[in-house]
């Protein structure tokens, strides 16, 4: 299981891309924190998450 914003998803050995896709986040609008260490967007197709890790997706929002 990991941790996405305080809840529990079970998403071991998903990608970036596909766990935003599966909680329908817009990949061009978000910042990805893993074990607090922010996963660059050029890796979101590559880089998988891991049994026990702690994840913060955080959405960037327009305003003036």
């Amino acid at each position: 299981m990991v941790k996405i914003n305080g809840q529990q998803h079970d998403v071991a050995g998903k990608t970036v891309t596909e766990v935003l896709e599966q909680l329908n986040f817009n990949s061009k609008r978000v910042a990805v924190e893993r074990n607090l260490e922010i996963i660059p967007k050029a890796c979101y197709e590559t880089e998988t998450f891991n049994d026990g890790d702690e994840v913060e997706i955080v959405t960037f929002m327009g305003g003036g």
